[in-house]
């Protein structure tokens, strides 16, 4: 039986019918493939719905897998109550949900696979595109003209973790309470604003340094669109003139900005920031699939024992042993 059923006054459907279990998700969320053995299952879906975001209680009491394709034009955030899942996803990388201690981030352009435990309980947001990447927008205060490339993992032990699921559960819970949010529309908008930013702190993605203020816009001055430009562009060739051109000044005023500002040369800039994201590939990579040397290449470092020296000295460990992890 369930620990903590939420939004039990929003029963969507209670049924031990897989057909009837994936008609009910596929109208609150997304239309997939749900497999598991028939009448084994307990499902129970309760959700409530508004224009800013879908907020869903969801177990099936039973092994279970979900079979999903792009979302298109939402965000699915999963986050795990009880018991686990096991996913992947459509670019190889693969997730485990222990409770309350990992969730799930389904992105608008990966398809997904998300096999339940028989004692899996989540409470389940679906956001639309248009308005967290509205939300983000107002909060680095530029305009966000792609997907939010969230990690598929979601990591609830960390401080900004905690903060995303307690604002959910405070939400579902808020949402039952007689009195409560549903008849303070104004109250509500906000809380659910608030989810809305906790979600972006605590999933990592492309915008995580502009959201924590480690991009100073003032300070850079005209090395700002330069330094957009680098983190967007880190897999193709990028060359001091090239970069010169995206700052409108000449090669040496460039050098001579980059070292004043950021104390290094532009290069020597690309180069820190091609590491990170090498980095940031191999945290996600499978080591049984996938090797240093591929991965260091896609971002352009064709010398290995070259490559090996500088990422130990960024990183003080060496590229393989951050893929063992």
């Amino acid at each position: 039986m369930p620990t903590q059923e939420y939004l039990t006054d929003d029963v969507v459907m209670s049924t031990r019918s897989l057909e009837e279990a994936r008609d009910a998700v596929t109208r609150v969320y997304l239309p997939h493939e749900l497999v598991g053995e028939h009448d084994a299952i307990d499902m129970r879906l309760n959700a409530v719905s508004d224009r800013f975001l879908t907020l869903g209680y969801l177990t099936y009491q039973a092994d279970t897998e979900l079979r999903m394709p792009a979302a298109e034009q939402w965000y699915h955030v999963n986050l795990q109550l009880t018991g686990a899942t096991w996913a992947h996803r459509s670019d190889g990388t693969r997730e485990h949900t222990p409770a309350r201690t990992r969730g799930l981030v389904l992105n608008p352009s990966q398809r997904n696979t998300v096999r339940w435990s028989p004692d899996a309980e989540q409470l389940i947001l679906k956001v639309p595109r248009s308005g967290l990447e509205s939300h983000l927008a107002d909060l680095i205060g530029r305009p966000v003209t792609e997907a939010v490339d969230f990690d598929f993992g979601l990591d609830l032990s960390t401080a900004p973790g905690m903060t995303l699921l307690r604002s959910v559960e405070l939400l579902a819970t808020e949402l039952e309470r007689p009195g409560g949010l549903r008849d303070m529309p104004l109250a509500r908008a906000q809380l659910e604003s608030y989810v809305l930013t906790a979600l972006l702190h605590a999933g990592r993605h492309q915008y995580t340094d502009a959201l924590a203020g480690r991009e100073d816009g003032a300070r850079l001055g005209r090395l700002a669109p330069v330094v957009r430009y680098i983190e967007e562009h880190a897999d193709a060739e990028l060359t001091p003139e090239l970069l010169a051109r995206v700052a409108c000044v000449s090669v040496r005023t460039l050098h001579a900005a980059f070292s004043e500002q950021l104390g290094e040369s532009p290069m020597a800039y690309v180069r820190r920031i091609r590491l990170g994201k090498v980095r940031a590939d191999l945290l996600r990579a499978d080591p049984q699939r996938e090797r240093v040397t591929d991965i260091a290449l896609r971002w352009g470092f064709f010398h290995q024992s070259r490559f090996a020296q500088q990422y130990r000295e960024q990183f003080h460990e060496l590229p393989s042993a951050t893929l063992q992890r």
